[in-house]
């Protein structure tokens, strides 16, 4: 009956941080800079020709829906990823920097209570970080363009195309893929507060975090490693594109959030288990 009271407690001195907002100013110009660059003619130009290229009409498919997808496309991986290592690298590892464990330990709550209760506000605010990022997106593509049309999907490296005419039918999708995504960067912040739970710095949490995950994104563009896309963390978190498919494959989904979900329960394991050998006391 405490968990509650203890994770509202959590969420209050995870947002009383100033690095936890520095990821909503980020996006918000991001956003702004992505919408700006489609105002543009030749950004204009450039969606024409791939959506004439497909036999689509400009008109319906250049709309809010499509930027924002755009949007989320672009910008969630590279720069989410920034601010989701940032976070969860620092929600242990800067406790025990500041000296505050001790304090925490001198209460009886163990410290696989601790982590659960850390863990799970990390995990919330990954998840509506994504819709914030949605919402947002959409109303400024929406305020620029007008919020009627369809939606145009075209991701090459999944191999995904899709056309929805419909705006409910293309807003359902879009907000479908907006949990998926949410789901998928949950796997960032694991490996954060796995590296948080180690004898560290937060900084170093953070970095190493980003290393893995740009080195294993970066190894998937040799062709060699193609067999292999399989085993890419990043391949398996951009599983969501799948969703946005005519006919979702179901299958090839529950496939890889079920190894997504079975590494974000190794990396909390391994997180546990080397939390509970250190020593706070002395």
């Amino acid at each position: 009956m405490l968990f509650p009271q203890q994770l509202r407690g959590e969420l209050r001195k995870l947002f009383a941080r100033p690095r936890t907002w520095m990821g909503y100013g980020a996006f918000i110009a991001m956003e702004a800079l992505i919408l700006f660059v489609f105002k543009l003619k030749g950004g204009q130009e450039f969606m024409r020709r791939r959506m004439e290229r497909n036999g689509l009409d400009f008109g319906t498919y250049y709309s809010s829906l499509t930027i924002t997808f755009m949007i989320m496309i672009f910008s969630m991986v590279l720069l989410g990823s920034i601010y989701f290592a940032l976070v969860a690298g620092d929600i242990v590892a800067k406790e025990d920097e500041d000296g505050n464990l001790r304090m925490v330990f001198a209460r009886p709550i163990s410290r696989l209570r601790l982590l659960l209760v850390k863990y799970t506000a990390v995990s919330l605010y990954t998840f509506t970080f994504v819709f914030f990022v949605g919402i947002t997106g959409y109303a400024m593509a929406a305020a620029a363009v007008g919020w009627d049309g369809g939606l145009f999907v075209m991701e090459q490296k999944m191999k995904v195309f899709a056309a929805y005419p419909n705006w409910s039918e293309g807003a359902g999708r879009l907000a479908l893929s907006a949990v998926g995504i949410g789901i998928s960067m949950i796997t960032i912040s694991s490996f954060a507060f796995m590296f948080s739970c180690f004898k560290i710095k937060p900084a170093a949490a953070t970095i190493i975090t980003l290393s893995i995950l740009f080195v294993d994104m970066i190894l998937q563009f040799f062709p060699f490693f193609e067999p292999y896309l399989g085993y890419f963390i990043t391949y398996r978190m951009s599983a969501w594109v799948f969703i946005m498919e005519t006919h979702i494959s179901w299958p090839k989904i529950i496939e890889s959030y079920a190894f997504l979900g079975g590494l974000n329960v190794t990396l909390f394991t391994l997180g546990w288990l080397s939390f509970q050998t250190r020593d706070f006391k002395t």
